[in-house]
């Protein structure tokens, strides 16, 4: 793996609720520099990235029923059109963690298929975040189906705000239930070092999530990595 593959795994996130607009621009500044995949950011952001973006190989990526999935669809079908209108490229949708914890499957599908057709109509990709520390294997795994069978384009570990982040074996596990079907593995939620990326991206990760992508970019290079 080179630097510059390294750096395009990686989705540069800054989701804190006290972001700030000057930090937002600097973290596009940054995108830009190292040719990260993405900015991930709070839709109230996404108008001033846009412009700072537009025309280069980094995305806007922005977030839909975060950080609970509990947003009704027409809701979340809502969020999704304003973010695409104002310039997003990828959303990251957070699964109705209690629609799975009901195991009302047909619902959760309808979920996500609702927000997916208006990324389709944009052109824009869509993940979905499973929320993993709430979840038993098991419905890890149905989730995982139901996002294969909606049409997602990524699976997703975590929002960072639930009570655990990525791990290797959830990594390991999505991995084996989407990547089969091509699906992409989104690992976020706690990933802080160059050593913890290489342990994602070995079970499975295809995309990284982290608000510590300078420092991971410093490690890599410090290891060798040009």
């Amino acid at each position: 793996m080179t630097l510059r593959e390294l750096a395009a795994l990686i989705d540069h996130t800054a989701l804190k609720p006290e972001a700030t607009l000057d930090q937002i621009q600097q973290l596009c500044r940054e995108a830009l520099t190292h040719g990260f995949a993405s900015v991930c950011i709070h839709p109230v952001f996404v108008s001033a990235a846009s412009p700072l973006l537009d025309g280069s190989p980094v995305k806007v990526c922005t977030v839909v029923g975060f950080p609970l999935g509990a947003n009704t669809s027409v809701a979340k079908g809502f969020e999704t059109r304003e973010a695409l209108r104002l310039g997003a490229r990828e959303i990251d949708m957070v699964i109705w963690v209690g629609g799975v914890k009901s195991r009302r499957w047909d619902w959760v599908e309808e979920d996500v298929a609702e927000v997916l057709r208006i990324c389709q109509g944009e052109g824009a990709l869509l993940k979905v975040i499973l929320e993993c520390a709430l979840l038993t294997d098991e419905e890890k795994r149905r989730a995982c189906e139901v996002c294969v069978r909606a049409g997602a384009h990524f699976v997703k570990t975590s929002t960072g705000f639930g009570p655990g982040g990525a791990t290797v074996e959830d990594v390991r596990l999505m991995a084996e239930a989407v990547k089969a079907k091509g699906l992409g593995v989104k690992a976020a939620g706690g990933i802080k070092s160059y050593a913890d990326l290489l342990r994602m991206v070995e079970a499975g990760a295809t995309r990284i999530g982290t608000s510590s992508g300078l420092k991971i970019m410093d490690e890599a290079r410090a290891a060798g990595l040009s």
